[in-house]
């Protein structure tokens, strides 16, 4: 069990804090002010892990190398960022990460409509209404989120991709969806070799949400779709960051048979659990962790990834700002801890009826 952290002042959390949370042993962090497509460097990254083991944890998971556009669209100078990713992974292997979490997503990373939508019991969430990011353009949605982000960084929509926003989603326009399978074919056929050398497991997050947008490709939206993403390479290298909040947005997504089939394969390497309530088929809000708050049964999902073996590493994903917490949305200190122990709780719960059992 870990949690997410950002170094460098970039967090209202502290590692203290999460040191204090029974049952967290490290976090999965990055450098958000390192350019997206350069090299991430060695002397920064041992810096980094210094920090985090002085405070008592761990850290084996990086998340948010983000990739660049140029790659994403097929153009000649993504084999220089290929390149550059390659020897960031050699560094990050150098410091001990064992997976990378990563997306394919392209221009915008993740959309909201709002990442402070009040609840009837006081706190804020981030929400999805699909009618209301329609009619926003790029740089609004950017506007809108930026001047709730509290002053803290929000990957996947750095300045500098910004803007260029406009002008890369008509790019996209003109891609067909077979054609953008192929670019991301390209980037892991250069990459999961050198994972597999490095030993580091290559964890991909589904499309936030999971359905088209703006007239871009997805590709990691449900089942079927994973499995052609697994088919591309056949290595257990090439993995997912099985997140419930992005795929259990769509009501069509059956978790817990999504998770026993990719999971059982050993192709989830990291595991992103959280709670949304589905107010209609393209409109959620995001929940508190317990089954009740939202829309997924997430005792069924828990035991799915217990029931498959899962080894790899488990973080609360999204909380809700509670007790007049001021934070990055979505990644405060108490909702998530909460988090926590709800999801250790249902683990050992888990655990111990199916030890009865066997007795």
């Amino acid at each position: 069990m870990i949690m997410r952290w950002f170094p460098g002042g970039d967090d209202s959390v502290t590692l203290e804090q999460i040191k204090q949370i029974p049952g967290v042993t490290g976090v999965a962090t990055c450098l958000t002010d390192i350019p997206v497509g350069e090299v991430w460097p060695l002397d920064r990254l041992v810096a980094l892990k210094e920090e985090i083991n002085k405070a008592g944890l761990e850290v084996e998971v990086i998340e948010s190398v983000n990739i660049h556009e140029d790659i994403k669209k097929g153009l000649p100078a993504r084999d220089r960022y290929i390149e550059n990713y390659l020897r960031t992974m050699e560094n990050l292997a150098a410091i001990g990460i064992k997976c990378l979490c990563y997306n394919f997503m392209p221009v915008i990373d993740w959309a909201r409509s709002d990442l402070a939508a009040p609840l009837p019991d006081g706190s804020t969430v981030m929400s999805y209404r699909h009618e209301e990011v329609l009619k926003m353009n790029p740089a609004k949605m950017a506007d809108v989120m930026f001047s709730q982000a509290r002053g803290y960084s929000l990957p996947g929509w750095e300045p500098e991709r910004l803007a260029a926003m406009a002008a890369d989603i008509e790019f996209y326009q003109s891609i067909t969806l077979e054609a953008y399978w192929g670019n991301l074919k390209y980037f892991l056929d250069a990459v999961i070799p050198h994972a597999e050398k490095l030993g580091i497991k290559m964890a991909i997050h589904p499309d936030d949400p999971p359905w088209p947008l703006y007239g871009l490709p997805k590709l990691i939206t449900d089942a079927e779709r994973i499995r052609t993403l697994l088919a591309l390479h056949d290595s257990v290298y090439n993995g997912l960051a099985l997140c419930t909040g992005s795929l259990g947005a769509n009501p069509e997504n059956d978790l817990p048979a999504m998770i026993r089939e990719f999971a059982g394969q050993g192709r989830v390497h990291f595991a992103h659990i959280r709670n949304v309530k589905r107010l209609s088929p393209q409109d959620f809000d995001e929940a508190a962790h317990p089954s009740f708050c939202g829309s997924l049964d997430m005792f069924a999902i828990v035991k799915a990834f217990h029931d498959s073996g899962f080894d790899g590493y488990i973080r609360p994903d999204h909380g809700r700002m509670i007790w007049g917490e001021k934070a990055r949305p979505g990644y405060g200190l108490y909702d998530r801890a909460l988090g926590v122990t709800y999801l250790l709780g249902l683990w050992e719960a888990i655990t111990r009826m199916k030890a009865g059992q066997k007795e």
